[in-house]
């Protein structure tokens, strides 16, 4: 996944450094993340939200509100409607990149500033919280032990997840103020709630609260035990795949056809995150799967193993290969079922003369119809002249070339 460092300019001049994470093919959609409150566009759950959409042919914006992170500007001197401008700014700038967002994702009180931005943003088409308060206010009790001394005194220097945060007292005068009642209401956008049921610092009655002020499309999706910052892997994939798979219903997310001269029948596999085995599977422009391995070899069990998709190669190529012939030979076939199981046994088990172990697929097939046993038999042998049969009884020879990329930006 290749990722770009940007800089672009924010509501009030300052610099804001941004990531834009891309697809390593086609750029199907575009969307904006928004971080959490004080936090920042490295957050584990932005990185790896990101890195998913992108592996699905979402490129993904995500940057530091004014004064956080690597962008530059006081901190102290932003509000709510600051960190609103910033974002109308950042669409601003992917349309410069041909690259207008179709989507607007927001977290925690991104979540509830991209509500309020997504009027101004025509481009988008849908939009989507995690974890977002239907009450922006709600952020002050993150810093209640300061918050008369910032009414007090203008603004006050207060902790926050073990730094230091210098917080304004027009920052809370704005975000209390802020009511998004009108702003869901007319969204005119599809939305997508995701919110935990045990989010111990925005109440999951904020996700019902913003669901029900939202007309229609709208759905709403539990993060069953998430923590508010998703920072379990597990997790941030899980999110990643509901978002890709609701903004199909939304947006144009067909792969366009591969280009002229393009080799036809390549199978691309890359990796979703490097701490795990999941695997994207793309077979030409069309068709795509996932791979991984069961949990208890240390996956995530999100897709079939790799020998998973060897045994369905060959039991899909026998029930191809026997419907051929059945239906060349006008057989009373009604219908074909094939299990295949696979182990390794020592190579003595299957009648060879080493010690060696070896790979079995064991196929068990079901023929429904009104058949002779002579007609059972002869799609028996038939079975045997499967393509894929032939070729795992045979020899096949595997040549490899290694491609060298230059390693991504600092921040991927």
């Amino acid at each position: 996944m290749p990722t770009e460092r940007i800089r672009f300019r924010g509501h009030d001049g300052s610099l804001l450094d941004a990531r834009l994470d891309m697809p390593d093919g086609a750029v199907l959609a575009t969307a904006l993340f928004a971080h959490c409150f004080t936090c920042g566009k490295d957050i584990a759950a932005a990185r790896r939200i990101a890195a998913r959409l992108a592996s699905m042919g979402i490129a993904v914006l995500r940057f530091d509100f004014t004064g956080l992170g690597h962008s530059g500007g006081e901190f102290a001197n932003t509000t709510f409607q600051s960190n609103v401008e910033d974002l109308k700014l950042a669409a601003d700038f992917l349309a410069t990149r041909d690259l207008a967002p179709n989507m607007l994702i927001g977290h925690s009180l991104g979540g509830a500033a991209v509500l309020r931005a997504a009027r101004h943003i025509d481009s988008a088409k849908a939009v989507v919280t995690l974890g977002a308060p239907y009450d922006p206010g709600h952020v002050t009790h993150n810093f209640a032990c300061g918050l008369d001394e910032i009414l007090t005194k203008g603004q006050a220097e207060v902790n926050l997840g073990g730094r230091p945060i210098t917080i304004s007292k027009e920052f809370v005068q704005d975000v209390e103020a802020v009511n998004l009642k009108d702003d869901i209401a007319d969204l005119n956008k599809a939305l997508l709630v995701l919110h935990a049921p045990r989010d111990a610092i925005v109440d999951v009655s904020n996700a019902t609260q913003i669901f029900v002020a939202a007309k229609h499309p709208k759905s709403f999706v539990t993060l069953d035990d998430a923590d508010h910052l998703i920072s379990d892997l597990k997790d941030a994939n899980y999110a990643a795949n509901v978002i890709a798979a609701w903004a199909g219903k939304y947006l144009d997310l067909t792969p366009p056809a591969p280009p002229i001269g393009a080799p036809e029948g390549v199978v691309r596999i890359t990796e979703v995150d490097p701490n795990g085995f999941l695997q994207d599977i793309q077979n030409g422009p069309w068709h795509h799967m996932v791979a991984d391995e069961p949990a208890a070899y240390g996956g995530d069990n999100k897709g079939m193993s790799p020998y998973g998709f060897i045994a369905a190669g060959l039991g899909a190529c026998t029930s191809m290969t026997l419907r051929m012939y059945a239906n060349r030979k006008g057989l009373e076939l009604d219908k074909i079922s094939v299990d295949v199981t696979h182990d390794k046994v020592h190579a003595q088990d299957a009648d060879t003369h080493s010690d060696a172990r070896v790979d079995r697929f064991v196929r068990t097939i079901t023929l429904v119809g009104d058949l002779t046993e002579q007609e059972r038999a002869k799609l028996l042998e038939i079975a045997d002249k499967c393509p894929v049969h032939r070729t795992l009884e045979g020899s096949a020879l595997i040549e490899t070339a290694l491609i060298g990329t230059k390693r991504s930006l600092a921040g991927t």
